[in-house]
């Protein structure tokens, strides 16, 4: 990360380790940033996130993560697939920076590298996160959003057993009215919902 050493790993104290049959949700270490940076440059994977980004912004990226977890005590985990890979992605709760009619609020979200889609990864580690978030930190609700078009992660937030209500749907703004994923889809889910599912 800027200005950190790089032999060291200045995620490694901060935040809990959540683990799930496959999966090992950490904190991030200097090492997963070159992959991360992988995947951020990979049009595949930035196709729902308005295109590739380069090094800096994926640095600056995992940064900020990395300062949620010192500010809040969670944010996205690092996913590591022990036997498989050390760093596929991420998945995690995070607060959006930007104004909506929904904001503030706590969002979970997931990034995976291409070669890992199709395995349930996120899935599973999505349903660790929310675990966290509601049992540990004690959030009241968890919302989701994407690009209307990404049906991808919206299965993956129905599957989790969060709900859309179309009037909730929103504009990015940050995208702008014209970029062909300003149109967004938001789903929630609370407390009690996820305890009683």
């Amino acid at each position: 990360m800027p200005g950190s050493p790089r032999n060291s790993d200045p995620g490694a104290d901060v935040g809990p380790t959540l683990r799930t049959e496959r999966l090992i949700l950490r904190p991030w270490r200097e090492a997963d940033l070159e992959p991360f940076a992988a995947l951020n440059a990979d049009p595949r994977v930035a196709a729902s996130l308005g295109g590739p980004e380069d090094r800096d912004f994926s640095d600056a990226l995992a940064e900020r993560i990395m300062a949620g977890f010192a500010k809040r005590g969670f944010d996205r985990w690092a996913i590591e697939v022990p036997g498989v890979a050390p760093f596929v992605g991420f998945v995690g709760l995070s607060a959006p920076s930007f104004e909506a009619h929904f904001t503030p609020c706590i969002e979970i979200g997931w990034r995976l590298a291409f070669d890992h889609w199709r395995k349930g990864y996120v899935t599973e580690g999505a349903r660790a996160a929310l675990d966290y978030g509601f049992n540990e930190a004690g959030l009241e609700e968890i919302v989701s959003f994407t690009a209307e078009s990404n049906t991808r992660s919206r299965a993956v937030m129905e599957r989790l057993g969060m709900h859309r209500d179309h009037k909730d749907d929103f504009g990015h703004e940050r995208l702008g009215s014209q970029h062909p994923l300003y149109r967004h889809v938001l789903y929630r889910l609370r407390r009690a919902e996820w305890r009683n599912r």
